[in-house]
This record gives C-alpha cells, structure tokens and sequence, in this order.
C-alpha cells in the first residue's frame, strides 16, 4: 500500500489535474450530467479514482486470496478457472409434461442445472381444483398437485446427475418431501441429491407477500427443514435467502444487501435457538441476489455482501468452519428491469446483468429470457439467455483469472461504501430489535417503497433514461411470438387430480396427515412425516391445510394469525 506521503502527492496531483482538466483552455467540452451517481444507491461518482480513495484498505484484513476469509475475492481459491458457474434457466411450464420437456431440452442444450417456477396456487398450498386457484393453475409456472406430478416432471431425469432449485417458500418442505420421494423412487442416496430450496419465508413478508402461516411457525419449518437435510440430504442447500425479490421491489444495493442478510441473522439466530450447531447448518446457507444494469455497482455489491457475510458469522456466532462463513449465491437477471417495449433491447440488458454477476463471482446463475416482461419466455428466447450465459463463460475471457476487478480504486472504493451503508442499515434492523419486528411495523416496506417512489418519479421526469420507454422510442415494436397457456390447461389439471385422488389408498393418506399433525402439535420434526404424506399421494393443499388448522394464517393487517 502506498505510504502517508505517496497518498497526499496523489491527492495533490489530483486536484491540479481537477483544476486543469476544467481549464476553459484545456477543456474541449463540459461533462454530460451536473452530477453523476451509481444507479441505485445515488452515491457520487468522482470523475477519477486513485489510491487515495482506498487508503484505509488492508489487504489481509479486507481483501485477502480467494478461498481465504473474509471472501470478498471469492469463495472458493480457484473459482471459474476450476469450474464456471451453474448455468441454471427458470422454467415451469403449465403442466408437468410440459416442464419435463423443457427441463430435458434445457439439458440438451447445455444447462448444467434445473430451476423450477411453480404456478401461484402452488406457491400459496392451494391444489388446482382449489376455488382460490381458479383462473390461475399453470399460469405463472408448473402446477404441483401431488407426487405424480413430480414424478412427471422428472421423468428421465436422473436426480443424480442434475441441480435444482426450487423457487418455493412457505410450502418448501413439501415440494422437498416431493424431490426426496422421487429421488427414493429412482434409487438415489439422499446424500447424491444436490439443489437448492428457496424456503425464505421472511422476504414474503416483506416483498411477495406469499406467505401462508405466521412468522413463528413459518421459522419453525425452516429449522425442521435445516435439521432434516443436515441428517438426511447434506448436499442440498436448505434456504436461498433471496434478496432478489427485495430488489425487485425497489430497493438499493446496499438495501438488498442489508435486508438479505439481516433476514440470514434470523434464520440463524431461530436455527440456534433451536439446538441447531452453526458449522452444522450454516454451510448449506446460500443467497439469492439481483443482478441489475450498473455492472461495477453490481459487481461491487457481491463482494460486499460476500465480506459482510463472512464477519457477521465470525463476530456474532462464532463461527469456526470456514463453510459456514462463505456467502455462495445464485443470481438472477433484473426482470424488473425488462421493458415490454423493444423487447429486444432486452437481450443486450440481461447479457450485461449476467457480466455483473460473474465478475461478482456466482456459483450459479440465471439468465431472464427477453420476453418475459410479456409472457412465460417462448424456447427461442430461453436458449438465447442460455447461450449468453455460453457465451460469457467461453468467449469473453472474464472466467479465465480470479476477481478480474480486484484492485480497481473505484469498485474497490464502491464495495467499502456498499458494505458500509449495509452495515448501517443492520444496525438499524438490530436497534428496532431484529428483522421481524421490523418487518411486522412495516418499516422495512416502507423503506424500499420510498426508493421504488423516488426511481419511479425520475423515470417519468426523464431523469433516469429507460432505453426504448423515456427516450430513443419507436413508434411501433414488430409483432412477436410469445409462450401461450393453454386454456384447456386447467381443466385437464383438475382431471388428473381427481385421478390421483380416486387410485390412491385414502385410509393410508389419513393415517399419514394424521401424524403430520401429530408432529405439528409435539415439536417433532415436519419433514419425516411430510415425506410419508405425499410418498402415499397426499396433495399440496391438504398438508399445508393441516399446518394451516395447527398453525393459523398470518394477517399483515394485524401482524397476527387467524385459523
């Protein structure tokens, strides 16, 4: 690092280069913006950045190698030069036969990993022949009404040779108990399953509203499901703190770093206060965050919340396994950032979205279709996302060293400000008495919808420049081919349901609720039971409907539950 002298010759030597570069003189023409800040965060951005403005970084301390604590270089000592992320690409087609067909096309052209979009009945525990799920089976992503269903969807597939994640939260410990019951079926050891479970019900209550329980007994599954796979599944990440929703909201990039991780405290604090061990548990913790259009914001804002990350489980739980300490994350496209109009200047967004999350270090990624601000992505437009991702990892170069930007003095200054301003933000949560009571007075919502307000507003002043909306429009886009739903879809669910239900052995579906309830009621473990449940065809709806009548239903209005 240079020493106090060097610095204040480059601080010196800036400011004469200031001077002289605004020279009438010298000056060929002014600046294009009285003031320029990063995108999200509204933080200043000088004109030129110099060892001056990362002084007080200590290499060992904040950067160190990748592999190495505090991570903010990577976790993992080789990263893309020993394996490229997980190209992963949502999909969830209607029906389970049509998921199945996509996710087998998706590993013909090359995905290394699955991602599974549920439809909104699902999401919420409600079947297809469900009064609240009309209008809306298959319409969103894959309708799952029992373990046939599931099967379907991975008819194939060997479990063992695939990743997925499951874009699921308040139900997550039923559709696990579905991809373990399928993984039984297939022969595959528990211990081979790999993938990822969303279960972060926390963002739910502050993003989607998705939720189906309340806050106490929603914690409660997602211990159960941590303990669960701890003893059963060891390779399958049992929640992916999702920040990606809190972005999409609204938020800033440090506020999604600051929520996310506070919501992670939670989690941890509930799984400890459980009798969980941290370095048991904590390894299989992953993150889910936004990648959105500034790319050196973005960039810096992964590392940040990797060095965040790695000092809060050091200095709150005492971590001593470093697994438990390395924030893994998988990133998603901005879909909010996808227009309906020029769909396909869309392509050129998502390709440098998915730019800042590689050179932000992802071990898995996504990458939205252009189409999706319109529809469910059509099989054009999801193998061109897939081939972006393709294209990144062999083509550009970015995966060929570690931390390409490591070093730079503005993203080395940009992450200090983001892990700063989470920091801050944190502070806050801790002082209102941690992430729920923040969320239940509904500052946190308040907080992200100010910022959504406020973007909103300078969009519509034409501020903030959204290519193909505020400027450089035409008058008309070319027609294109959009994913359609089949109308017929619905009722064809509803009548394989009835099939399922009609074959099954209904005394042997009782006995088995009957001791999901049981567990609900004893404190054992759900998961066992679950498992047993749905391997005898018991549906969604009916295992969440048992938590439902032993749990209630959360009331944001109140903050409390109704049964």
């Amino acid at each position: 690092m240079f020493d106090p002298e060097d610095l204040a010759a480059i601080r010196e030597a800036k400011a004469d280069w200031e001077a002289e570069s605004h020279d009438p003189a010298v000056e060929s023409a002014g600046e294009r913006r009285a003031e320029f800040t990063t995108d999200t965060e509204g933080q200043s951005v000088d004109p030129l950045y110099t060892p001056a403005d990362v002084a007080d970084l200590e290499y060992d301390a904040d950067l160190g190698f990748p592999g190495e604590e505090p991570f903010t270089r990577g976790v993992y000592a080789t990263m893309y030069r020993g394996r490229l992320w997980t190209m992963r690409q949502y999909a969830g087609m209607g029906t389970a036969r049509e998921t199945n067909e996509r996710f087998r096309y998706l590993i013909d052209e090359g995905s290394s990993g699955l991602s599974m979009a549920f439809d909104l009945p699902t999401q919420m525990g409600y079947d297809s022949d469900a009064s609240m799920a009309r209008g809306e089976v298959g319409r969103s992503g894959v309708a799952i009404d029992t373990l046939a269903d599931f099967e379907r969807v991975f008819e194939g597939i060997p479990l063992e040779e695939v990743s997925t994640s499951m874009t699921i939260n308040a139900p997550a410990a039923v559709l696990l108990a579905m991809y373990v019951a399928v993984g039984d079926e297939q022969g595959v050891p528990r211990t081979e399953l790999r993938g990822t479970i969303q279960n972060d019900v926390m963002k739910e209550y502050i993003a989607r509203n998705l939720y189906i329980y309340p806050p106490e007994p929603s914690m409660r599954l997602v211990t159960d499901v941590f303990e669960f796979c701890a003893d059963e599944v060891p390779n399958f990440n049992t929640i992916s703190v999702s920040g990606y929703h809190v972005r999409e909201a609204g938020s800033t990039a440090a506020q999604e770093v600051a929520f996310t991780l506070a919501n992670g405290i939670a989690y941890v604090e509930a799984a400890i206060d459980a009798g969980l061990d941290v370095d048991a548990f904590a390894p299989r913790i992953s993150f889910f965050f936004n990648a959105h259009n500034d790319v050196l914001e973005e960039t810096a804002k992964f590392r940040a919340a990797r060095r965040l990350w790695a000092r809060i489980m050091d200095d709150r739980f005492d971590a001593d396994d470093p697994d438990a300490k390395r924030l893994k994350f998988h990133a998603q496209t901005g879909g909010s950032t996808l227009t309906a109009q020029q769909v396909e200047n869309n392509v050129v967004r998502v390709a440098y979205q998915a730019l800042a999350a590689v050179l932000g270090g992802a071990q898995s990624l996504h990458t939205n279709g252009k189409d999706e601000a319109l529809a469910l992505p059509t099989e054009q437009s999801v193998r061109t996302a897939l081939r972006t991702q393709q294209i990144l990892a062999h083509e550009s170069g970015v995966a060929d060293t570690v931390d390409p930007l490591a070093g730079s003095y503005y993203v080395e200054s940009l992450t200090d400000g983001i892990e700063e301003r989470a920091r801050e933000i944190i502070d806050e949560v801790d002082r209102r008495g941690g992430m729920l009571p923040a969320v239940e007075s509904g500052w946190v919502q308040r907080r992200i919808r100010e910022v959504a307000f406020e973007r909103q507003r300078e969009i519509e002043a034409g501020d903030r420049v959204i290519v193909g909306v505020n400027a450089h429009e035409v008058d008309e886009d070319p027609a294109i081919d959009l994913e359609e739903v089949d109308p017929d879809l619905e009722r064809d669910q509803r009548e394989r349901l009835a099939a399922v239900k009609a074959d099954r052995d209904a005394d042997a579906v009782d006995d088995a609720l009957a001791d999901v309830r049981a567990a609900a009621r004893d404190d054992r473990n759900l998961l066992p039971p679950i498992v047993t449940a749905v391997k005898r065809y018991a549906t969604v709806q009916e295992v969440c409907d048992v938590l439902r009548e032993e749990f209630g239903e959360y009331r944001p209005e109140s903050g409390s539950s109704a049964t």
